[in-house]
């Protein structure tokens, strides 16, 4: 493993050979929008209800596609009217008249994979070396879904990764939300790795505020519960909460688009199968959701230097990194494995 003094930022080369979120499906239409991916701008929209994307540029004068419109499955250049195919292709050149032969090079740049999964678009620039993660609860029905709006940060990818399977920040990030409650120690905990994933596992008590059964005095106050962290590389997360007395499953998906070197765009989605349908307490519960992420971008944001160091002898860890420290393991070997392979 060569990680001597390796910094990843959110556009190191490495992450090309990565599946990467782009939109949530809801946000891709038939007519074309713009993200941007590892300092890159593609174009996004649907064609015969697939999501298709390519580099935000016209190979003629590099105008962005995504100022262009589309007719039925056809991409039109918003600036001298090309239009091309689902698949790349140039069909027509306007100023060339209608019988006039297309140049062979007048395609588009594809991206190597795109998909849709967990209600949300991704996108694979190059062919991707991990597989994309998977969040089982998102196709049971007994889970309701509820969709934090996407937010853009001044931040890196790999430094919020490594804040979300992070536990022992909770009672000084997270006093203004959840963390009042919480213990600063953290005991010790496993984590499993599993080819380009790894799980932490930890059970602890609590204060379970939010249970009926406590003011019933069907339950005491102070319950377990039990925290499930995934990651699949590279910043495909989630975290599973199970409450051991009071029943219930939350899950939080977390997934990361970086943008540049200087931001990233945020996702987050909640399944929940405790809250009996109730669409106020769903949306409560995003409200929240939304505060516990403000409170981490005040630090996040604040950072100086928006990389993670792989590097293990660039820090100090103790035996709570365990779930982090994992993480800059997976991403060493990751950026080892895109080099081997060119």
């Amino acid at each position: 493993m060569a990680t001597t003094g390796l910094l990843l930022n959110n556009t190191h080369p490495a992450m090309r050979r990565c599946w990467h979120p782009v939109a949530r499906s809801n946000e891709v239409s038939s007519e074309p929008i713009r993200a941007l991916l590892l300092g890159e701008p593609l174009v996004l929209y649907r064609s015969k209800g697939e999501v298709v994307c390519f580099a935000d540029r016209c190979p003629h004068r590099r105008a962005p596609l995504s100022l262009g419109s589309c007719d039925g499955e056809i991409l039109q250049c918003a600036y001298h009217g090309w239009r091309f195919g689902a698949d790349g292709l140039c069909v027509k050149i306007p100023a060339l008249g209608p019988d006039a032969p297309v140049p062979s090079r007048a395609r588009l740049a594809p991206v190597a994979a795109v998909t849709e999964r967990s209600g949300m678009v991704f996108v694979a620039p190059e062919p991707p070396i991990a597989p994309l993660g998977h969040i089982e609860e998102c196709g049971d029905p007994s889970f309701e879904a509820g969709e934090l709006p996407p937010m853009r940060a001044r931040a890196s990818a790999g430094l919020l990764a490594d804040n979300f399977l992070d536990m022992a920040h909770f009672p000084f990030v997270h006093r203004g939300t959840f963390g009042a409650d919480e213990a600063a120690e953290v005991p010790r905990y496993e984590v499993e790795r599993d080819g380009w994933s790894f799980v932490a596992r930890r059970e602890h008590p609590f204060a379970n505020r939010e249970d009926p059964g406590v003011a019933a005095g069907i339950r005491p106050l102070v319950q377990s519960r039990r925290l499930t962290y995934r990651l699949d590389a590279p910043f495909h997360l989630q975290l599973r909460i199970d409450f051991v007395e009071a029943g219930g499953t939350n899950v939080i998906g977390f997934f990361l688009q970086p943008e540049t070197d200087q931001s990233c765009r945020i996702y987050t989605t909640l399944w929940r199968n405790d809250l009996g349908g109730d669409p106020e307490a769903l949306a409560a519960a995003v409200k929240f959701e939304v505060e516990v992420l403000e409170e981490d971008l005040r630090v996040q944001e604040a950072f100086d230097d928006l990389v993670l160091p792989l590097d293990q002898t660039m820090e100090i860890h103790t035996r709570s990194d365990r779930s982090t420290l994992e993480l800059r393991r997976l991403l060493a070997d990751l950026v080892d494995a895109a080099a081997e392979r060119g």
